[in-house]
């Protein structure tokens, strides 16, 4: 079918949204506009989906959430009346939209006669992963585009240990969502008639008390708290999002009480009005958080993202002026004080693992090596990390002790199941507060890890392309690698990496190898020195991103191997996209 077909379908179709024919309307003239929002079906990958918002097959809206809903709902009904009955776990951010969504979902469960359990108000991503673990859910919905810009929101799948979706449940859901035909006639019954029938409920305070009281096992040293909580200083800012009540609320339960919140951030806004950016990725957004850490000498500036599963820090380098870490520097902060604590404590077992991605740093590895803790790498997705901590559950043969990747996400206590922002901010500030009782500032408690382990650095280019034309640049630009490999004068390359092969190439034996990971659109390649390159386009917005990482024995070494790495590199990259 072709795309102005599906468009005259939606115009002809007598229901459609009052708001949603309007804009179709307004888009008539513009025929790239239309194309844009009709040539395809919003993908609903292994995890879920993410878009602009806007009427179109292409577009986050409550037809496509219907459709998406209605094949989960297909899933669960598989699976008989038990699992039915068990409900889904429902939770939304700040975001255009969210709590509309969230509800239409919830409609469409309840009119295939399965329970959803909604937050009344909007939660964090991590919480409701926690939310399907202890209600005993069969699977649950995050309405959310992360940090995305304000026009997108998002669509995603848990498991009923609270993870994303993986494995054959996944590919099934994939399956019975493209098997939804046309997402204008998926059936939905009043949101009144659902909740009269206890088929659509309302949950809040009951969850947040327990999963308050679950934050709580993430402090490591309740005698540093207790004796000195109230003297680390604390910027937070939950930048517009869904952050702010679970870690204001855990802040002051733990013992942290010189709290500074971010008061122009502090409130949900769909247009994110008050940050220059939502993504604590982007220097950008601690901008206000920096202005008022020095008015108030803060110690230490912290900035969830909107749902509240990442997060960054940002503190006072040896110039005085803040810096914000990078995810793999508050990683190997937050891995280094954990495993330091557990060791002091006699409580480091001896079957420990740490998971990380391929595109993490090394230096958690180098690490993990020194305390004798197993460092285990997955695919670039938190999910992957869930699918381990489940393995080892089953076999009893690992304890999980940490998992994370650099894009600012973290999990220390597996009571949830994906990246936590709240229990990643509750350890960043017990650490900080170790580094400070013992005269020290966070930076310099990097500094010596570095000193230490050896200065690894790590930076990333992203390239956005965005519509039909940019996912046909980014994929041919993926398999102009693979034709030509990667080139880099002045350094020697050791192995290729091709994980949608699944194959290595080891160039210094000659031999290709296989790689024990799912396949994945992804190229890496590592060199002789320490230093690597990894090219993957995003699983959740129009970008390639290019990782580098290299590693020295001085800072100055390190930097100038990186700019050496990065501008052969950058410029492979233009050439191959020029032909």
């Amino acid at each position: 079918m072709s795309w102005k077909e599906d468009y005259n379908r939606w115009i002809k179709f007598e229901n459609l949204n009052v708001e949603y024919r309007t804009e179709l309307d307004k888009m008539s003239e513009n025929q790239e506009a239309l194309e844009d929002a009709f040539y395809k079906t919003l993908e609903f990958g292994t995890g879920g989906m993410r878009g602009e918002i806007g009427p179109g097959i292409n577009r986050m809206n409550i037809y496509t959430i219907r459709r998406a809903t209605k094949g989960l709902a297909a899933l669960i009904t598989e699976k008989g009346q038990a699992e039915m009955d068990r409900g889904v776990a429902i939770s939304y951010d700040n975001r255009h939209f969210s709590r509309d969504f969230a509800i239409e979902a919830a409609k469409v469960l309840g009119t295939d006669g399965i329970k959803a359990y909604v937050f009344e108000e909007l939660r964090p991503t991590p919480q409701l992963s926690f939310a399907v673990r202890h209600l005993n859910a069969t699977a649950g919905i995050m309405i959310t585009a992360s940090h995305n810009p304000p026009e997108y929101n998002g669509f995603k799948v848990y498991g009923d240990d609270g993870a994303q979706l993986v494995g054959r449940d996944s590919e099934a859901l994939l399956d019975l969502v493209n098997a939804v035909e046309d997402e204008l006639q998926v059936p939905v019954k009043e949101e009144e008639e659902l909740v009269e029938a206890g088929l659509l409920n309302f949950v809040g305070q009951e969850m947040d008390e327990a999963y308050g009281k679950q934050l709580l096992s993430v402090v490591k040293d309740n005698d540093l708290l207790k004796a000195s909580g109230e003297k680390l200083n604390i910027v937070f800012t939950p930048l517009h999002g869904a952050s702010k009540k679970p870690l204001m609320e855990s802040f002051k339960n733990a013992g942290f009480s010189n709290i500074s919140l971010v008061e122009e951030q502090a409130m949900p806004d769909p247009d994110f009005k008050g940050v220059s950016s939502a993504n604590p990725e982007d220097h950008i957004a601690f901008d206000r958080a920096m202005a008022q850490g020095e008015e108030v000498g803060a110690d230490i500036l912290i900035a969830c993202d909107p749902d509240g599963d990442r997060v960054g820090i940002a503190a006072k380098s040896s110039e005085g002026k803040y810096q914000v870490l990078t995810g793999n520097q508050t990683g190997a902060l937050l891995l280094h004080y954990l495993f330091s604590t557990l060791k002091k404590k006699n409580k480091l077992p001896n079957d420990a693992v740490m998971i990380q991605t391929i595109v993490t740093s090394p230096l958690g590895k180098a690490i993990a090596d020194s305390f004798g803790v197993e460092a285990m790498d997955v695919l670039t997705g938190f999910k992957f990390i869930a699918e381990k901590i489940r393995e080892f559950e089953a076999t009893e043969s690992k304890t999980f002790l940490f998992g994370y990747e650099e894009s600012y996400g973290y999990l220390i206590e597996p009571f949830v199941r994906d990246k936590d922002a709240i229990q990643a901010a509750l350890l960043a500030a017990e650490v900080a507060l170790y580094y400070k009782t013992e005269g020290k500032t966070l930076f310099e408690g990097l500094n010596e890890l570095y000193e230490t382990y050896g200065y690894f650095y790590e930076t990333l280019r992203s390239f956005v392309f965005k519509g039909k034309q940019g996912v046909e640049v980014m994929s041919s630009t993926m398999e102009a690698f693979r034709r030509e490999s990667l080139e880099v004068e002045g350094f020697s390359l050791m192995l290729s990496e091709d994980y949608a092969t699944g194959k290595a190439y080891d160039h210094i034996s000659k031999k290709e190898q296989p790689i024990d990971l799912p396949k994945s659109n992804v190229l890496k390649y590592m060199m002789t020195d320490g230093s690597w390159v990894c090219l993957r386009p995003s699983g959740t917005e129009p970008k390639l991103k290019l990782y580098f990482g290299v590693n020295d024995k001085t800072s100055d070494s390190a930097q100038k191997k990186m700019e050496n790495l990065i501008e052969p590199v950058l410029k492979q990259l233009e050439i191959l996209q020029s032909k």
